[in-house]
């Protein structure tokens, strides 16, 4: 059965900037951990905000979702020039699995040596002499493929079809080489949660990646309890947020939001008999938005000024994204 997928395409005018003028960009490679400033486990607004803090890199970003089921499959932030992408879970939008697919558009470091790149092939021989013997890897009959495994870490290596007989489970010689003197080039290569045993590669295997165990007291995914027209109480921190406190009571409560935004007028009302054109504008209400906990918090500003004493009415946005009601 097909899915078919929404795919949204952020692309910035062209600001390369030096280091990566004259090939793929370099980026620390992390095992079980993460790739340059992507960590397994990292909310989907935190990898946004990565982002746009670089966005002489990060120039090229599509982002592919389910639009019919957006619970069903994976949230996937791809950078196309350099070959990589993030895979999100749809549930709880944290990190999950970290895919290299073109190894040329893209240069890991990993202590002091490099591998891919236009200039350095992540052979199988590379590849082993880098981070050193482990044990032999499986063969993918269906796909003629070869998976090397290190802890949180993997790479698919493409096996031509007369070499295939070497590759049997257990019996391949390591590091891997053909009877001509060849050796094969990684394909692919997957970055997943050292926390478990499992094994992760291509296809159907890359499913057994999950999001690292959240750290104890994280606030993200924390219950929230909802007294309706009285106040949101926060499980976790034991925060009480009652409706008509000021800004400074949730800034003192929550912390600094990550983003204001003023809110906009639906464009179908504004408009008179004497001019009935549709017109955009802001009024004066805002959110303070807390994107990691799942959470946007309304002020009424027809009521006051911008951030002005005394009090605030305060409204409550609960974005069902990652905020759980009882």
């Amino acid at each position: 059965m097909m899915h078919q997928q929404q795919h949204h395409h952020l692309q910035r005018p062209r600001r390369r900037c030096e280091g990566t003028a004259m090939g793929a960009i370099v980026l620390d490679l992390r095992p079980g951990t993460g790739i340059g400033p992507f960590s397994l486990g990292m909310p989907i607004c935190e990898a946004f905000a990565q982002i746009e803090q670089q966005p002489d890199i990060y120039d090229v970003v599509h982002v592919k979702y389910f639009d019919e089921e957006p619970l069903k499959l994976d949230i996937v932030i791809s950078f196309p020039d350099h070959g990589f992408h993030l895979r999100f879970d749809p549930w709880s939008q944290r990190l999950r699995l970290i895919e290299i697919y073109d190894i040329k558009r893209l240069q890991m470091r990993y202590a002091t040596s490099l591998i891919g790149g236009p200039s350095t092939l992540a052979t199988f021989v590379a590849v082993y002499a880098l981070f050193g013997p482990t044990f032999p890897g499986s063969y993918d009959k269906d796909r003629g493929v070869y998976h090397l495994f290190y802890p949180g870490l993997s790479f698919a290596f493409p096996i031509p079809s007369q070499y295939k007989d070497c590759c049997h489970d257990g019996e391949a010689e390591l590091p891997l080489e053909f009877p001509d003197g060849t050796t094969p080039v990684t394909c692919r290569v997957s970055i997943y949660d050292s926390s478990t045993d499992k094994k992760v590669g291509v296809g159907s295997s890359m499913d057994k990646a999950t999001a690292p165990p959240l750290p104890s007291g994280s606030f993200y995914m924390e219950e929230v309890h909802v007294e309706l027209g009285e106040e949101i109480y926060f499980s976790v921190g034991g925060q009480h947020i009652p409706f008509g406190a000021s800004p400074q009571d949730v800034w003192t409560e929550l912390g600094r939001p990550c983003g204001i935004h003023q809110k906009q007028v639906d464009q179908m009302v504004i408009h008179s008999a004497s001019d009935p054109r549709p017109k955009t504008t802001l009024c004066g209400d805002y959110f303070y938005n807390y994107f990691t906990r799942g959470l946007d918090i309304l002020f009424d500003g027809q009521v006051f000024q911008y951030l002005l004493p005394p009090f605030f009415l305060l409204l409550l946005l609960l974005l069902l994204r990652s905020v759980s009601l009882s």
